[in-house]
């Protein structure tokens, strides 16, 4: 990851000229480079737009984030071997801090006036607020802003709810487009002020389906691999351990189910700042025995092959990439009727919803799956037959529309 990026000579603004002179220069910015649902899905447009033949060298994408920390996991390995350039910004960083915070901003528009981008899309909410700000005041032409579920929700006190509401509708005014990855959060930004249907569009985030129902090793070899003996139920989940996504939840439910279950095992993929958490309640849920923390893995793919069912425990979303991942693995879905969540689940179609915090609905629909083994194969079945609506490639299309209608519009005044 590099700190400082190249200095360009501005580029035209119009698919035109770009065409006819050098490639549409884009920065993908968010705060963190972490192992997540928005940064994977930043990763993949990048590397979309760049190589993927539909375009024809159209694009040049660049990614910029603040620094990461070792035991979070990061992207830069793997945005390096798709030849993705990453920019390091040391001053941008998660935490709030006002003096740091404008210090951040002040090097944000420093390397993004240097790298005389044609567009600017952030992603996140701390580089999403500064990014925007930075950009236009680097007068760069077009700014764009992806909502991966909302900085608000219902679990935080009112005032903070107040306060990030007031700063998602005063950074409106510095971008062109509000980019949702569910039409559930288009609903939620105009219920609280945050622009008009004008302001949205809906790309919904994509993944790369070839990669799964399709793993590398057999099933059952992963599962040796994992400790969990010939013949046992698998229930897994794969999450960041944060608080959005509820890990201690997810325990619970595990727990629940190892009591009408003593067979069935449980996988957990990921990690996070819950993990002392989790490491908690799963002794005191005693099935520790029968729990397997894998941490980061990059063949999720594979662990995925090996579920019989998968759960999802969340408190707030905005489409979480790992449902479709888990209906391309032909997997049975049980998770909580959050964000986008219902756009890829269908209750006792593909799975089953349930309110979040409901332990005991989580632990009976689960119960009920890996009871009856028809309903496993016919909830999967149907998890399959959707999961191309949530193909990484369609993402990458719609992105593209995206940009190439700002690109058709004038540079509106800085």
């Amino acid at each position: 990851m590099t700190s400082e990026p190249d200095r360009r000579q501005p580029h035209p603004a119009s698919k035109e000229a770009a065409e006819a002179t050098c490639p549409i220069r884009v920065l993908q910015l968010m705060t963190r480079p972490i192992i997540g649902g928005s940064q994977e899905t930043a990763l993949l447009i990048a590397d979309g737009l760049q190589r993927d033949p539909r375009f024809k060298g159209r694009y040049t994408v660049e990614m910029a984030t603040g620094p990461g920390f070792r035991d979070e996991g990061t992207i830069a390995d793997e945005a390096d071997d798709r030849g993705i350039r990453m920019i390091e910004v040391p001053r941008l960083k998660h935490r709030l801090d006002p003096f740091n915070d404008f210090r951040a901003l002040l090097a944000l528009h420093r390397m993004i006036r240097d790298g005389s981008y044609d567009i600017v899309h952030t992603n996140s909410s701390k580089a999403g607020i500064l990014g925007r700000v930075a950009a236009r005041w680097a007068k760069v032409p077009y700014v764009v802003h992806t909502v991966h579920g909302w900085s608000f929700h219902d679990h935080m006190s009112d005032w903070s709810r107040r306060f990030y509401v007031i700063v998602e509708k005063a950074a409106l005014r510095y971008c062109d487009r509000l980019i949702v990855v569910s039409p559930k959060d288009q609903e939620k930004g105009i219920a609280n002020g945050i622009g008009q249907s004008g302001n949205y569009r809906l790309v919904r985030s994509g993944i790369e389906l070839h990669r799964f129902g399709n793993p590398t090793v057999p099933a059952a070899e992963t599962r040796r691999t994992l400790g969990i003996p010939d013949g046992r139920p698998v229930v897994g989940s794969v999450l960041r351990m944060d608080p959005a996504k509820a890990p201690v939840d997810l325990v619970a439910a595990f727990s629940r189910i190892s009591h009408d279950n003593p067979d069935a095992w449980f996988v957990i993929v990921g990690d996070g700042p819950l993990r002392p958490q989790v490491e908690r309640a799963l002794e005191e849920g005693r099935i520790t025995d029968r729990t397997v923390l894998t941490g980061h893995r990059s063949d999720v793919p594979e662990l995925m092959a090996a579920f019989d069912v998968f759960l999802l425990s969340s408190l707030w979303e905005g489409l979480p990439r790992v449902l479709p991942q888990a209906m391309a693995t032909r997997l049975p879905i049980v998770c909580t009727r959050v964000g986008g969540c219902a756009e890829a689940v269908s209750d006792g179609i593909n799975g089953y919803l349930v309110e979040p915090g409901a332990i005991d609905a989580m632990a009976d629909r689960v119960g009920r799956l890996l009871t009856d083994a028809g309903l496993r194969a016919r909830m999967g079945a149907e998890g399959l037959g959707r999961a191309p609506e949530f193909d990484a490639s369609r993402m990458v299309s719609d992105m593209d529309r995206v940009y190439q209608e700002l690109l058709a519009s004038p540079v509106r005044s800085n």
